[in-house]
């Protein structure tokens, strides 16, 4: 998986616009090989990361769980503690 996709559900706050376009913008990117579409590929490209925007939006919204959301800021310095592990 990309680096840069984040997991997004079960936060609190939820996930933002912001945070879901990034996401959805990352998939594209990786999966079209491309980090800037050319001029002719442009509309499919920006029509894709709408798509898997919405796609998105609805996958988090329908999802359910019982467990207690988590703290952005406490899953970031866990994931910082794995890094400075992981590369000293």
């Amino acid at each position: 998986m990309c680096r840069n996709i984040k997991v997004l559900h079960n936060f609190d706050p939820p996930a933002t616009d912001d945070e879901i376009h990034a996401s959805a913008l990352q998939y594209v990117r990786k999966i079209s090989g491309a980090s800037k579409p050319s001029a002719a590929n442009a509309a499919a490209f920006d029509n894709a990361v709408a798509a898997i925007e919405d796609a998105t939006r609805t996958l988090l919204d329908s999802l359910v769980t019982t467990a207690p959301p988590k703290d952005r800021e406490v899953e970031a310095a866990k994931a910082k503690e794995r890094a400075a592990r992981r590369f000293g």
